[in-house]
């Protein structure tokens, strides 16, 4: 019988919505080979269509980028309980579902794409799902409501060329996460096969997207790592910008201090 790669068995019976976050699992250290076997080493890994696949039971968020969004409302100490809320670039629902389970009202989730989407997060009621929306385009007559807290997730498009819509519709005051996925900040010269390994370029593109933000009247309030690399394994940093609070003055001093030189 022909061996398929794990991360497509994993898909095709159901266990992850998809096959890039069956992928992510088997990146995280979440997937088993058998009930006392070995864990999964890659996504490409072979296994027989009959494999025994056992999966960490209890995931606490739709994807991965739930744990993320997670471990930098932590480290910032964001607030989330009782906002309206904006996340672009949903995707799987990530973010959306970490919103939720922080107590958000409502959560927006906007996505270029479509179908994405996990069912979970489409069938609640404090779910208001706007698919095949251009972030960059995005307008307040696009929303049904105003939000004060937006999380930024977008691939394949600087978020600079996205944070002046994430702006104009975010209520005065409101607060913005961006999470900076430094292969999309920088020329594909200075990314080998995706993923940027050099620190200095790392901190050349949260630099880059925090200017950006303060040039748009958005105060610096941190910086957080996302704790979990990317598919291919970049280092993803979040960007907190508007709010209230104390204000970052020197802005590579905190990305070198949260990005480190590994």
């Amino acid at each position: 019988m022909k061996k398929s790669r794990i991360d497509a068995v994993l898909a095709d019976r159901g266990l992850f919505p998809s096959r890039s976050a069956a992928a992510g699992a088997v990146r995280a250290g979440e997937v088993r080979i058998g009930q006392d076997g070995p864990v999964a080493l890659r996504p490409s890994q072979l296994v027989e269509p009959d494999a025994n696949l056992i999966v960490d039971e209890g995931p606490r968020y739709v994807s991965r980028g739930g744990t993320k969004l997670e471990n930098a409302l932590d480290a910032l100490g964001i607030e989330v309980d009782g906002r309206d809320c904006l996340d672009v670039g949903a995707s799987t629902g990530g973010f959306t579902d970490c919103l939720l389970q922080r107590g958000a009202a409502r959560v927006i989730a906007t996505d270029v794409a479509y179908g994405q989407l996990d069912v979970r997060m489409r069938q609640d009621p404090r779910v208001h799902v706007i698919e095949r929306l251009n972030g960059r385009e995005m307008r307040p007559a696009d929303l049904p409501f105003v939000p004060s807290l937006a999380t930024v997730d977008v691939s394949f498009i600087s978020l600079t060329k996205v944070l002046p819509a994430v702006v104009r519709c975010l209520e005065p005051g409101g607060d913005c996460l961006a999470m900076v996925k430094p292969q999309f900040e920088l020329g594909k010269e200075r990314v080998g096969r995706g993923v940027v390994r050099d620190a200095a370029d790392r901190r050349e593109a949260i630099l880059t997207v925090a200017t950006a933000a303060r040039e748009l009247g958005l105060p610096i309030r941190g910086f957080a790592s996302s704790g979990l690399p990317g598919p291919k394994g970049n280092r993803e940093t979040f960007v907190w910008c508007g709010g209230s609070g104390p204000e970052v003055d020197d802005l590579e001093a905190a990305i070198a201090a949260v990005e480190g030189d590994e």
